[in-house]
């Protein structure tokens, strides 16, 4: 049988810090129901400060899995209300993305499913959140060009249709099982640029902006979660490939 091998657990951290920082940023900066803003703000700084160590991971991540529904839960209205508008349909998919990683870190702990299956539910609900961003950013291609640093040669929309076409990419690769671990590598590789090159300038420049930070850090969380998922596949691969006793 095959000789099993510890997985990187990067993605792990990245989604940990990110998740930390968010439940942060929800207590300085809210508006609505302070009783909700508290619990959902302590559920996401326990759950990024437990999902860092092994003993306390599996926790951690079902405090995550419960905070990251909730928010789903909560955006799945306004896509009654206007089903042709695609924004709600594209906040939906930001925080599933988020619920996903924190499932598969859960499931992947709880040794509950077989780790074929787990990459299987892996792959198609990152990729369903691949095509959800490449239709957001063809709808808003103006407005997410103004993101692009103008310094970046070519041009700003010469970026934005690049990485449209690349998540669009990154779903067909993940939904068809494809190359999918290079995918969701590149994937995740693109999104840490994002926060680098767009966002953290950004949040430097104003960092009394509360749009700047949280999605700074959403940024990153789902760059965690697809950096999660990586991580799972290339573990499957190093197992697939490790001598058989």
């Amino acid at each position: 049988m095959p000789v099993p091998t510890s997985s990187s657990n990067l993605g792990r951290h990245l989604f940990g810090v990110a998740a930390l920082a968010s439940g942060v940023v929800t207590l300085v900066w809210h508006d609505y129901n302070p009783v909700f803003v508290y619990a959902a703000a302590a559920a996401q700084i326990f759950g990024g400060a437990s999902i860092q160590f092994h003993r306390t991971a599996k926790t951690g991540a079902a405090v995550l899995c419960a905070v990251y529904l909730v928010f789903a839960l909560l955006l799945v209205p306004p896509i009654f209300v206007t089903p042709l508008v695609f924004d709600p349909w594209g906040n939906f998919f930001e925080q599933f993305a988020l619920l996903t990683g924190a499932a598969l870190v859960y499931a992947r702990l709880s040794s509950a499913w077989a780790q074929e299956t787990l990459n299987r539910v892996g792959r198609i609900l990152l990729g369903v959140c691949a095509v959800s961003f490449a239709l957001y950013q063809a709808v808003h291609l103006d407005v997410t060009s103004q993101l692009v640093p103008k310094w970046l040669p070519p041009s700003q929309m010469f970026w934005t249709v690049t990485t449209t076409v690349a998540f669009a990419l990154a779903a067909v690769a993940l939904l068809a099982n494809r190359m999918a671990l290079l995918a969701t590598r590149l994937l995740t590789m693109m999104l840490v640029i994002f926060g680098l090159l767009v966002w953290v300038p950004l949040l430097l420049s104003d960092p009394h902006s509360h749009t700047n930070w949280s999605e700074t850090v959403l940024t990153f969380a789902i760059a965690g979660a697809a950096w999660i998922l990586a991580d799972l596949l290339g573990e499957h691969r190093l197992n697939d490939a490790s001598p058989a006793h």
